[in-house]
């Protein structure tokens, strides 16, 4: 349908904004000069980290445009992956309200879609926290910060997951369209957030960088 067009055309703007914001925020992102082009050894190490995910094509997808900051630091990979994920939960929240807006929903989706919207907000929330506990972690209190780490991005995977139960099943009474999209963009949350929650993991039960 044309809605469903239009919002695909917003999307692809929404997500190179976010990445904008990112590089910008973050400073992950490289120019295209020759002294900050990635090596073959940071994409093999990302790949080898990757190998640790459930997502791992995924993983290395969404890692390898940021080769050339991470390098072969598991601090950056596992921070850069909490960002990546938290960019794709923002784009995620813009969808699912432009969804709710959606002329004609019936009384169910109208409720499934509002509870995934706070669901995915609240992803995003917690994603903040884990990414703010990276940026302060410390020697001294290392494991707690991991801990904090590991406690705010499992309830973001959570909700997330939540938000997906409220749309699978329901075949009869939603939008094919609907129910579609939402799907595949919590989906995506889900799973950038699960390969987050894996790279943290090795990075703490590995060098510290």
């Amino acid at each position: 349908m044309d809605y469903m067009l239009k919002l695909s055309a917003f999307l692809h703007v929404l997500v190179a904004l976010l990445i904008l914001q990112l590089c910008n925020h973050t400073n992950l992102c490289y120019s295209a000069t020759p002294t900050l082009v990635p090596n073959k050894t940071y994409f093999n190490y990302i790949t080898t980290s990757c190998n640790v995910t459930r997502y791992p094509k995924l993983c290395y997808k969404s890692l390898s445009i940021f080769a050339a900051k991470i390098k072969t630091n598991p601090k950056v990979l596992a921070q850069t992956a909490l960002n990546v994920s938290l960019a794709a939960t923002e784009t995620t929240s813009v969808v699912l309200n432009r969804l709710s807006k959606t002329q004609g929903l019936n009384p169910a989706e109208s409720a499934a879609l509002r509870d995934c919207i706070e669901l995915i907000d609240d992803s995003s929330y917690e994603l903040q926290g884990s990414m703010r506990e990276m940026r302060r972690l410390a020697s001294e209190n290392f494991s707690f910060g991991i801990s904090n780490i590991l406690t705010w991005a499992s309830a973001a995977l959570t909700n997330c997951v939540t938000c997906m139960d409220g749309f699978e099943g329901n075949d009869n009474i939603m939008d094919e369209e609907v129910k579609d999209s939402v799907l595949r963009h919590a989906r995506k949350v889900c799973r950038l957030t699960s390969n987050s929650l894996a790279l943290v993991n090795s990075y703490a039960s590995g060098d510290q960088g």
